[in-house]
């Protein structure tokens, strides 16, 4: 799971030829559900008749022990599992040549950032008219649900599963012998990184191919880079917002207050291990990232609030993260929902996740499970996961666009120049927003 989120700039590239406008009202003869204008519908989620098998991959590590929990209870509505390699390494092709043949599994987990490629190529169905899915989105935060909903009024095409809250990990001990006070806003944060610079080490590390990372920091500062209005898309990434960010860090890179070292590499990990990089502002899977790349100073880090642009906001925003879905052409959406409802917000199946596969839900529910309240002892045995639980309750909304695989490549290359000296991080985004729209054309899915 947290491989699939770090390798994001991986993901295979998807042509998408079908505009989202022409999808929205398409049908389906199995009574499946489909677009927005018949997966509203009662009749596109009627119950089957007679016992049911759905077909389930994921990359979830361990899944069949956990489904093997409803199976038992189930034996009308049985699951098989094929679990995978995650999506960006050829499962999300494999979905979209099985989707072309007609054959695709009735659910499969797909990561956020990747639900709108599979949006506009039709291949999702619209479950939003399903037993419980409303009620459901009570279970998560508002901006978990408008990654699964585009806005699309009831319609609904997937539900949360796991999600990347982000928060600020410290070095406590470091910044209590300079004197320095954790950072509670960005503000404070540049400040802070002026000192650490003085005593030789840096704040954190800006690296190029984190694209995601860098939205996650936009959506906290209101910005989005994409929008959809019937059918029709928005690309927006020099919005105020992106300007206010993109102007912050490159400010903190131009002074060279931030090491800008290839995350998640042997480098990085040892700027963390020897004490060279003080904090990261990274998502709830960073936990076992930091634990397993720097050992040396286990007992040494803790977890506080992203800083907020304004003293006293509680703004925070996800890096990673995924859904299930049921497939176009399922014969079970009905089923298939009931199943989905169960496997992400039920006490019995987020516990076994948890103790299976490591899975931070996205579901509220989760926030109560026993291994998310404890103390750490990585982290001097503070309840880090509390931390995360507020963070979901206040992630800002962000819509991903339907080419993000290029556009995260095309803005990564920028920000390589800028680091370099060669450019700035807005002259990234301005570029890449060219690119996207460009790609949308070419692909034939329509653009403003």
């Amino acid at each position: 799971m947290k491989k699939s989120k770090l390798l994001g700039l991986a993901a295979v590239a998807v042509a998408a030829t079908v505009a989202l406008a022409g999808c929205s009202s398409g049908s389906s003869s199995n009574g499946s559900g489909s677009g927005s204008g018949s997966g509203t519908s009662a009749a596109a989620c009627k119950a089957s008749s007679g016992k049911v098998t759905l077909n389930f991959t994921t990359w979830v590590p361990n899944m069949d022990k956990v489904v093997a929990l409803w199976n038992k209870e189930n034996p009308d509505i049985q699951v098989k599992v094929s679990i995978v390699a995650n999506g960006n390494s050829g499962t999300y092709q494999n979905f979209f040549n099985q989707l072309k043949a007609g054959n695709a599994p009735d659910i499969g987990q797909v990561e956020y950032d990747t639900l709108p490629a599979f949006r506009v190529q039709d291949g999702l169905a619209d479950i939003g008219s399903c037993s419980g899915i409303s009620k459901a989105k009570s279970d998560f935060s508002d901006g978990l649900w408008n990654q699964v909903t585009f806005g699309e009024g009831k319609s609904v095409y997937a539900v949360p599963q796991d999600s990347g809250p982000m928060a600020l990990y410290y070095r406590k001990d470091l910044f209590k012998a300079a004197g320095i006070p954790v950072p509670t806003t960005w503000a404070e944060y540049a400040d802070a990184a002026v000192k650490i610079k003085a005593k030789g080490g840096n704040i954190t590390n800006f690296a190029k191919g984190d694209v995601n990372q860098f939205a996650g920091l936009v959506s906290q500062a209101g910005g989005q880079w994409f929008n959809t209005d019937n059918g029709t898309w928005d690309v927006n990434m020099t919005s105020g917002a992106s300007k206010k960010v993109a102007d912050y860090w490159q400010d903190l890179i131009s002074k060279k207050l931030v090491n800008t070292l290839p995350s998640f590499t042997d480098q990085w990990n040892n700027a963390y291990n020897t004490g060279q990089d003080w904090t990261w502002v990274s998502a709830v899977w960073g936990a076992n990232t930091i634990s397993s790349g720097a050992p040396k100073t286990s007992g040494d880090w803790a977890v506080a609030p992203m800083p907020q642009w304004n003293a006293g906001d509680n703004a925070a925003a996800a890096w990673g993260g995924s859904s299930n879905v049921v497939f176009k052409g399922s014969k079970h959406p009905a089923e298939a929902s009931k199943f989905l409802i169960w496997l992400n917000t039920s006490t019995e199946a987020l516990s076994a996740l948890n103790k299976e596969a490591n899975l931070y839900p996205a579901s509220s529910t989760g926030a109560d499970l026993p291994a998310l309240t404890s103390g750490v002892e990585f982290y001097g045995n503070q309840a880090i996961y509390k931390e995360f639980a507020t963070a979901a309750e206040n992630i800002k909304p962000f819509t991903w666009g339907p080419t993000m695989t290029q556009t995260y490549s095309d803005v990564s290359d920028g920000f390589g120049s800028a680091i370099s000296g060669n450019g700035t991080l807005l002259d990234a985004l301005k570029s890449g927003q060219t690119k996207t729209i460009a790609a949308l054309k070419a692909q034939s899915i329509a653009v403003k």
